[in-house]
């Protein structure tokens, strides 16, 4: 399974880290990774830190693992910055 650009395998999940600008440009960047998890019913794990967001993919239903719902969150997530 290989990785979208700048995500990591870390601890049973794929791993990234964003910085912005400012909390308001990270805010919104997490406002629209929400409404495509939701979209694809598969949820990140993250956190957010003034203009930082770091995301943690896995796949809950299947252990815990990574799977390719993980893959394709990460390719979406990716398309948003662009």
């Amino acid at each position: 399974m290989q990785l979208p650009n700048d995500w990591i395998e870390k601890d049973n999940s794929i791993y990234r880290k964003f910085q912005f600008k400012n909390f308001s440009e990270a805010f919104a960047f997490m406002v629209r990774i929400a409404i495509e998890a939701e979209r694809m019913n598969h949820h990140p794990l993250w956190k957010n830190v003034y203009n930082i967001v770091e995301i943690w993919l896995s796949t809950h239903d299947a252990g815990d693992v990574i799977t390719n719902k993980d893959i394709k969150l990460a390719e979406s997530i990716n398309s948003l910055l662009k």
